[in-house]
This record gives C-alpha cells, sequence and structure tokens, in this order.
C-alpha cells in the first residue's frame, strides 16, 4: 500500500501545478536555434598536420578530385542549409544510377583523372592512383566499385598475369576506356573456394583456339561488376584441360559485346537484379556456350599452351603454380581496407559534428539542455570508434605502402597482412555505421543524411575479395607454418611479426594503474603475450588432432574457434605496433599527447571488448574492471578534441550531409518551397 500511495503521490505532482504568481503557468521557451560546433569547440592542435598523418600520401591529388567532383552538376551539387552538398541520389532507379555512374566516370576521364593507372608503374603513381580511388569512393561507393573493377581486377588481371603481348595490346586501351573490362571469377557455385570453380576450356590445336564453355547452372559467372551493361571484355578463370588433363584454375581474355554494345555470339548475359546497395554497379551472371577464342588471349605469365597443345610452366607444383597465379588479386583486398576506412571517417564526421550542435533533455531543473556529446554515454558509443577509425587509417596506409613496393620476397607478408587487414577494417566499417546511425536518431534513416545508407552500400564489403571468416583462418594457417617452419628448422622467429617471441614471455602486472595501462610498453606487452599464447595453444590443437590421424583439412575445421582468436590477435597486434611507429615520428607537442590518448583509448577498447583477455586469463577480472574505468576515463579526455580529431579527415563539408551542419535550416520550409 506504501507503494501505490508513493506512485500516486508522483503522479498528482504531474497533473497538480503548483500556484504561481504567474496568470499562466504554461512558459514558452525560444525555438532552438543552430550554432556551429567551430564557435563552441576549441581547435588545440594543427588539424593540417594531422591530416597529413590520417591521408599519408596525395594530399594534392586529392583535393584536385574533390573540387573536380564538387564544381559539377553531374555529382548531384545542391544546396541544404545554406552549404552545398554532393551526393548520389538514391531516389534513381537501378538503371538511371548505373547511366549516372558512367557518365561520372567519363567526366573523371576527360578531366586526366586516370592517366597512368595502369601504364606508370611506380609505387608513386600507385598511390596517387589509390588516393583518387579513395576520393571518388568518398562520393559514392558504386563509382569506386565501377572504377575499381576496370582498373584493379581487369586492368590488373591483364598486368599481372598477362605477359608484353597482352600489356602491348590492352593496357593504353583499357587506360583510356577504349576497352571496358570486367573480372568474371566468381561462380554461382563457388566464391571463396577459387580452386572449385566448374567453367571448363579446352584447346584444339587444329584452329590454335581455346574453347570455354559453361558445363552446368552452378558454373554460370555471378556478381560479374560490369557485366549487365558496360564491359566490352572480361577475363574469365576456369578450369583449364588439356589433353584430357586438368592443369587448374587459368585466366583467359573473352569478348563479351561488340563496339555497338551488342553481346557477342555464344554467349548470355542476365542482370542479377535489385541490390540492398551499390546499384549504380551492372552486376550480370554470364554463359559462356563453347565460345572460341584465339590461343594468345591466355594470361600466360604462370604458364602456357604451345601451338600444337602442350602444357608449359615452369612451376611443376600444381599447389605452387595456384598459389602464384593467386598472389597478385590482394590488390582487391588493399583498396576494400582502405575504402572501408574512409566510410568510416564519414559517418563518425556527420554523428560528431551533429552531437556537438543536438541538445536532448537537461540535468537541473529549468536549465539549458545538454549537448549530445557532454553525455558520457554519447562518448562511449562514438570515442572508441573514433579512436579505431584512427588506429585503422594508419594501418590502410600502411598496407598500401606494403603493396606499392612489393618485391617477390614480400608476397607472402602481403597476403597474410592483407588477409588480416580487410576483415578487420570492414567489419569495423560496418560496425561504426550502425553505431553512428543510431547515434543521430531517426534522422540516420534519411539517405541524404548518408550514414544509414552507407551501411547498406558497404555491407558487401565483408563478403567481397573473400569472406572476411575465410580470410581470418588464411592469417592463423600462415602464422601456423611460420611456427612449425622455425621449429623445425630451430631457427629464430624471422616474419610475420613474430620477432616479439623470441623474447622472453611478457608478465602483466598483478595491479594495473592508469599511467601503466596508457603506456605504450604495457599495451604492447599484452597484445604481444595474447598472440604468443593463442598461436602455442593452436600448434598444440592442431597437432594433437593429426597426432590421432585426423587429416589436415578436418583438422582446421575443429579448430577454427583457436583459428579466429588468433587471426583477431594478429590483426591487432600489427595494428598497433603501427599506430606507435606513426606516433613516433610526430615530434613533441599537442598533436602528440592527443595521438597518445587516442592510441590508449584503442588499446584499452581492445582489451575490454575481445573475451579472450579473460577466457585465457591475460586480464584478471579486476584489472578487466580497471580497463572499463580507464575507457571512461579517456573518452572525457578526448571529447574536447572531438571536432579538431573528425576535422583533421580532411573530408570536404560538401561530402558529409546537411546532418553534419546546420540541420534546422536545412530542414526548414524554405527548403521546401525552393
Amino acid at each position: 500500500m506504501e507503494r501505490v500511495a508513493f506512485r500516486t503521490q508522483i503522479l498528482s505532482r504531474h497533473l497538480d501545478h503548483p500556484s504561481s504568481s504567474s496568470p499562466s503557468c504554461i512558459q514558452t521557451s525560444a525555438c532552438l536555434e543552430y550554432s556551429p560546433a567551430e564557435l563552441s569547440e576549441s581547435i588545440d592542435f594543427d588539424t593540417k598536420e594531422m591530416r597529413k598523418l590520417m591521408d599519408a600520401h596525395n594530399l594534392e591529388d586529392r583535393d584536385w578530385l574533390y573540387g573536380l567532383i564538387i564544381q559539377s552538376n553531374l555529382f548531384n551539387r545542391r544546396e541544404r542549409g545554406g552549404k552545398v552538398f554532393v551526393g548520389p541520389d538514391y531516389n534513381q532507379s537501378k538503371e538511371q544510377q548505373r547511366l549516372i555512374t558512367m557518365k561520372r566516370i567519363e567526366y573523371m576521364a576527360d578531366r586526366g583523372a586516370f592517366v597512368g593507372w595502369l601504364t606508370h608503374t611506380t609505387p608513386q603513381s600507385q598511390l596517387r592512383r589509390f588516393a583518387l580511388q579513395e576520393v571518388a569512393d568518398s562520393f559514392d561507393h558504386s563509382l569506386s566499385i565501377k572504377i575499381g573493377v576496370h582498373f584493379f581486377l581487369w586492368g590488373g588481371a591483364l598486368q599481372f598475369f598477362g605477359t608484353k603481348r597482352h600489356h602491348d595490346k590492352w593496357l593504353s586501351d583499357t587506360e583510356n576506356y577504349r576497352v571496358k573490362g570486367c573480372f568474371a571469377m566468381t561462380e554461382l557455385g563457388h566464391g571463396s573456394n577459387v580452386r572449385g570453380i566448374e567453367t571448363v576450356t579446352t584447346y584444339d590445336s587444329n584452329t590454335g583456339e581455346f574453347i570455354v564453355n559453361t558445363p552446368c547452372e552452378s558454373a554460370q559467372k555471378y556478381w560479374i561488376g560490369g557485366a549487365a551493361n558496360h564491359a566490352t571484355h572480361t577475363v574469365v578463370f576456369s578450369q583449364l584441360q588439356i589433353n584430357g588433363t586438368n592443369q587448374g584454375v587459368h585466366a583467359f581474355i573473352v569478348q563479351i559485346r561488340d563496339a555497338d554494345g551488342n553481346v557477342c555470339p555464344n554467349i548470355r548475359i542476365a542482370d542479377c537484379g535489385h541490390k540492398i546497395g551499390l546499384n549504380g554497379v551492372d552486376n550480370g551472371r554470364i554463359w559462356f556456350d563453347n565460345v572460341r577464342i584465339p590461343r594468345e588471349n591466355l594470361l600466360n605469365s604462370v604458364a602456357d599452351v604451345s601451338a600444337d597443345g602442350q602444357y608449359l610452366s615452369a612451376i611443376k607444383d600444381p599447389d605452387q603454380r595456384f598459389a602464384a597465379f593467386m598472389a597478385p588479386l590482394t590488390s582487391g583486398r588493399v583498396i576494400l581496407a582502405s575504402s572501408a576506412t574512409y566510410s568510416a571517417k564519414i559517418g563518425l564526421s556527420i554523428a560528431i559534428r551533429y552531437s556537438l550542435t543536438r541538445r536532448a533533455f537537461s540535468l537541473t531543473s529549468n536549465g539549458p539542455e545538454v549537448l549530445l556529446l557532454d553525455y558520457p554515454t554519447h562518448q562511449r558509443r562514438l570515442l572508441p570508434l573514433l579512436a579505431k577509425t584512427y588506429a585503422m587509417s594508419f594501418a590502410a596506409n600502411y598496407l598500401k605502402k606494403l603493396y606499392v613496393k612489393r618485391t617477390p620476397e614480400s608476397i607472402k607478408t602481403i597476403h597474410v597482412v592483407s588477409s588480416a587487414f580487410k576483415p578487420t577494417l570492414t567489419w569495423h566499417n560496418m560496425r561504426t555505421l550502425q553505431e553512428c546511425r543510431e547515434a543521430v536518431g531517426g534522422q540516420g534513416l534519411k539517405t541524404e543524411n548518408r550514414v544509414g545508407h552507407l551501411k547498406s552500400e558497404y555491407d558487401v564489403q565483408s563478403t567481397f575479395e573473400g569472406d572476411n571468416n575465410v580470410l581470418m583462418q588464411q592469417v592463423s594457417k600462415a602464422l601456423l607454418g611460420e611456427y612449425v617452419a622455425a621449429k623445425k628448422k630451430n631457427r629464430p622467429f624471422n616474419g610475420l611479426g613474430l620477432e616479439h617471441m623470441n623474447k622472453p614471455c611478457p608478465v602483466i602486472p598483478s595491479q594495473l594503474t592508469s599511467s601503466t595501462l596508457r603506456s605504450i610498453q604495457f599495451q604492447m606487452n599484452i597484445l604481444c603475450l595474447r598472440e604468443r599464447d593463442l598461436l602455442n595453444r593452436f600448434t598444440a590443437e592442431v597437432a594433437q588432432h593429426q597426432a590421432q590421424g585426423v587429416s589436415r583439412e578436418i583438422t582446421f575445421t575443429l579448430t577454427y574457434s583457436l583459428a579466429e582468436d588468433l587471426g583477431k590477435a594478429f590483426a591487432d597486434l600489427s595494428i598497433m605496433q603501427i599506430f606507435v611507429e606513426a606516433e613516433e615520428t610526430v615530434p613533441a607537442g599537442q598533436l602528440k599527447s592527443v595521438l597518445g590518448l587516442v592510441r590508449s583509448l584503442y588499446a584499452m577498447i581492445l582489451l575490454e571488448e575481445d573475451a579472450a583477455f579473460l577466457r585465457y586469463g591475460y586480464l584478471s577480472t579486476d584489472n578487466a574492471a580497471a580497463v572499463r574505468k580507464e575507457v571512461a576515463k579517456l573518452c572525457s579526455e578526448l571529447r574536447p578534441h572531438a571536432l579538431a580529431l573528425v576535422s583533421s579527415f580532411g573530408i570536404p563539408d560538401a561530402f558529409l550531409s546537411p546532418l553534419a551542419f546546420n540541420w534546422i535550416e536545412a530542414n526548414a520550409w524554405s527548403s521546401v518551397e525552393n
């Protein structure tokens, strides 16, 4: 009864207002007014210098293309809330989106954006290509993917799988878009398992031609970007059968449309249909009905077939030949890793800017409403993701530079690092976009505000260029191979970042203070400890299964849980090491101090989010609680730098959305009338 009486008293207070000398008990307040975040937020470090760290290369080239896009109505230029914005119009049909995407590519080509993308191969020219690709991606993922399929997949296949005869014939025409290429690897029945594809190619020595055939419905080429409307040629991945012997997967150039856009004889093409995103890309399905192509259309850098039908390759082992054949395909993973980082930057720039101008609720009677980012809960939602995005940006830059400076000796490292970073960065992007969508409330549902729609545009990255979970297992297998080789030869670890295992095992203090948690030594030690222990556990579990007669293939399916933990441990440690190295290049001062806070928040969130630190005893429950408290403290300390940190991304205001700026004026009745 006391509880009922208490509730009645509370309700009566809501209904019965106390008497007032005022004739009216309803008090009005002034309407909300937008105040730019720049007026209330301080900038305590040089954002231009921070941007140099974030973008790392080709800043002038990036700004040139940003400007080229912003000035053209072809990129849906519009004014909202007193500012100019550009961005895709998702009200268009998929047919309209595909047409406008192609027109935008032609606009960029006419202005020299793609000069040297295939015909210049220096590290500097490759970095320029990456930079401009990232700008295109910041505008529209469809634009980026359409460009990427043509240059990095079709063009990359010509470069790396082909030889001089292919380079001379195809590269210049591809760079100038006289030839429009696509990349036919994925099939209805096979994606990540490339060795299992079912398309079959045979050789006719009487005519000197290969014959490409789709033997069954599951062998139809699927999700082939560019195939449905625009591509004139494709690189077809197929099993090569010579004299009744299957020589494995090879790549062939096949023309699929003539100069007038008509589908070539014995080829059938169907549209993949409407998608949850990327509708500016014309994904198609292809069937080959005994299509004949010249012998010279085999991309023959790894293997060839003589005029009389003899199979020729310097690499006799089929496994090694397949590995050599697939090695150049890492460029796709490099691009996706970097692309995901820029998408996360856009989401966070919008959500954090909004949270610095949008207020909700007051903490005192008749007090002012509070900025969203002044709530610890909101800081906790966005600022760890901001710290992670900084870390991922350093990782993507490292991966690009590793790729453009590649040597035969570094191919394995690039494969392993890209296999770890592509899943880590694309998963991070999707989580970031989801949190940003929720953090801006219902405004995140509007496509013009970008955040919500970016989720559906980028979702595909989790399975693009290799399923993320499969790639992570490849990382663990590579680490296992390195471990076994070192032990077998009784040599120190050398490669894949495992050199720390040559040192004594790190010891974690029984009690962790704030200063310890923020020290680079502790952060590196605990991440090294996790990777070392998980690699030892994984190796022991694999050895145990194999000692019982279990095959290698089945063993890996039984040890998937440890493999996933190990893959994540490798990625996290590698990214932390890259972050530390980037931080060391910065001279003492406020920028370095802020970067140290960002790095510590990144480290703490890794410890908090991965159950492995508790599961395997790297952290006690008390220390885990200390980590959680430290996350909150770091969020509070980074709060004053939030605007400066997102401003340092260097993304033009026009590439964000009205929600990031004067969202009141952008939604005013005058905007409807105009």
